[in-house]
């Protein structure tokens, strides 16, 4: 049983030396204390998101408000309920709407503001890109097609599945770019002879859902517009495009190839090829015969769907309106219908996003982000090196963007990140450049970025298994990005 007044009195303890913030303190050590008994995580989840909460609540914080102190608070129960599993994301996340009116944080009215956060209709659009592309059979065209060239070995599958969102990422928004690759995953797993990977007994699925799921948020690295981040980075810095590519395109190709040699290390595959190998593409590729004019409709709009996202800056369509445009030609040329739509789109998935988006509006909104950011930095003091501050400004985007909108964390980190580097007499993005980067190292949550809630919802791995894959890509994605902003990218960010 857990001694809540040992805990307590650690807490005090713990906080007297500021080591760590209040709120990681707790969940480490309720964890801790939970990992003593003979009970599992997820049953004991409940109990312990309750107990961090009221923890959370009879801790003092200075300078917060009651709505700020609650949302933190709040934000605690939420993590544990996520992380253990105790009910189903989704569940959690309706949960969160009720409690915050409940609890004095906001009003209803404003806690289901997160569902109307554009990043919600960009995930229900590239959902139905995708249904478009496996209902009409061009994703299974295309995967033949590619296995035919890189090879069919596990490995160079794995390679493609990153590598093909990596790189489309760098252009388009990665949650699109995922969205496209997933029904090809899920064409090419089984022919590697694996049954059933959605009950989550394969390592070479889990490595390719994962694979492209973490090689669309590497890919993102690469250009200003990649990622939600990098334009709030480029918005505040004003750096050319150009000189983001110099640095950026570096940092996303070795994060690739990481993201490929990692996750085929993490997870080993019990396979050892397509079974019949190239024979068997070439009488799949025969048994499909031509191109049929569905495949040909599905192309010509998911390019022109394309060509829309890579011409943002010249038409002025917001990525999210082109992703319901994509959609809306999906339907209204009968390549699919809203059966279809029904059956394919993960609609739990959107409900867990759109209420992790809330619980980020509230801690936006309260105060609550911004004092724990002060705070954090106020306990370095002064005469800190660039270095340090640095490494901090990334740890704390790191940390919360787990858990909250990146969009929401960088618009909070970005311009506190150039108004320390003016104040410093630093180049103007030696700080926002690697926060807004850092922003985009959600590998370790399915909360942390859609693409990682798709790749969840799939069944081929659980949150404990992206847990074991996203820890080391985000310590070597932060170390990457420090040594390319102190070699590389220096000359280009001022």
């Amino acid at each position: 049983m857990i001694k809540l007044q040992k805990i307590y009195q650690k807490i005090h303890i713990l906080q007297g030396g500021n080591i760590l913030p209040i709120v990681l303190k707790i969940i480490i050590l309720l964890m801790m204390e939970g990992l003593k008994t003979n009970v599992s995580f997820k049953t004991l989840g409940i109990p312990l998101a309750i107990i961090a909460f009221i923890l959370v609540m009879l801790v003092p914080l200075k300078g917060l408000a009651y709505p700020a102190h609650a949302a933190i608070a709040l934000l605690v129960f939420a993590v544990i309920m996520w992380a253990s599993e105790a009910q189903h994301l989704a569940v959690t996340s309706l949960m969160l709407l009720f409690l915050q009116p409940l609890l004095g944080i906001d009003s209803f009215n404003s806690a289901v503001i997160g569902f109307a956060n554009p990043i919600i209709f960009l995930m229900i659009g590239g959902f139905i890109l995708a249904v478009a592309l496996g209902k009409s059979g061009l994703a299974k065209r295309f995967t033949f097609w590619m296995l035919s060239k890189v090879g069919t070995t596990p490995s160079m599958s794995i390679f493609a599945a990153v590598f093909s969102t990596g790189l489309l990422s760098a252009w388009i928004e990665n949650v699109v770019a995922f969205a496209m690759l997933l029904p090809i995953i899920k064409t090419i797993v089984p022919l590697f002879g694996v049954e059933e990977p959605e009950k989550g007994n394969s390592n070479f699925a889990k490595a390719m859902v994962l694979g492209a799921s973490y090689g669309s948020l590497a890919g993102g690295f690469g250009t200003e517009i990649g990622t939600a981040p990098n334009l709030m980075a480029a918005a505040y810095t004003h750096l050319p495009f150009v000189n983001w590519m110099v640095f950026g395109f570096p940092l996303a190709i070795f994060m690739l190839f990481v993201t490929w040699k990692l996750l085929g290390w993490i997870f080993p595959p019990e396979v050892e090829g397509i079974i019949g190998g190239h024979e068997t593409l070439n009488k799949a590729m025969a048994v499909m015969g031509t191109i049929t004019r569905t495949e040909k409709i599905t192309a010509i709009i998911l390019f022109f769907t394309i060509g829309l996202w890579v011409t943002t800056g010249i038409t002025g369509i917001n990525s999210y309106s082109v992703a319901l445009i994509g959609a809306a030609l999906y339907f209204v040329t009968g390549v699919i219908d809203w059966k279809d739509a029904q059956e394919g789109v993960d609609w739990g998935l959107i409900v867990f996003f759109g209420g992790a988006l809330s619980l980020g509006a509230a801690l936006l909104n309260t105060g609550a982000a911004a004092w724990i950011i002060h705070d954090l930095i106020g306990l370095m003091g002064n005469n800190v090196s660039t270095l340090a501050i640095m490494l901090l400004l990334m740890v704390i985007a790191v940390i919360f963007t787990q858990v909250m909108s990146n969009i929401a964390l960088s618009a909070i980190l970005v311009p506190l990140a150039v108004t320390l580097a003016a104040a410093q007499g630093q180049p103007i993005g030696i700080y926002a450049v690697p926060v807004a980067i850092s922003c985009s190292l959600s590998f370790m949550f399915p909360m942390a970025d859609p693409t990682v809630a798709m790749a969840y919802g799939t069944g081929y791995v659980n949150i404990k298994e992206i847990l074991k894959a996203g820890i080391p890509m985000v310590v070597i994605g932060i170390i990457a990005t420090i040594i390319i902003m102190l070699t590389i990218a220096k000359p280009f960010i001022g």
